[in-house]
């Protein structure tokens, strides 16, 4: 007898990267293996010390990787290939786990704040 699967949404899934990367992945081996803290302390003459934080140098260290070991030159390629695989997102995201999403202010709220409070955007 032939079945036929019919897909009921959920209101809420349980999903974890840590289940879904398996761990003979290359990425999570170069993760365990390698301490990108050191960028911080080579990266901080080049940061201001006002305006908006950055992207996480680390972070952005790992993407580059990511783009050496795959061979993508372009930033578009890039950034798709990035958001496509688990594995990745696994291998540049794992500290940041731990934090929250901050909330994004949209550029119509920016614009309709009183004059001399655009400093005040967290």
């Amino acid at each position: 007898m032939q079945g036929r699967k019919t897909f009921r949404p959920k209101l809420f899934y349980e999903l974890s990267l840590e289940r879904l990367v398996p761990a003979d992945n290359i990425y999570r081996k170069i993760g365990e293996e390698l301490d990108f803290h050191f960028l911080y302390d080579s990266t901080k003459k080049y940061y201001g010390s006002e305006g908006q934080q950055s992207l996480d140098p680390v972070v952005f260290y790992k993407i580059l990787l990511v783009g050496y070991l795959n061979n993508l030159n372009s930033d578009r390629a890039l950034l798709q290939y990035c958001g496509n695989c688990l594995d990745i997102r696994l291998f540049y995201l794992k500290k940041l786990l731990k934090f929250t999403v901050k909330k994004v202010k949209t550029q119509a709220q920016i614009l309709n704040l009183p004059k001399g409070k655009i400093g005040a955007i967290a």
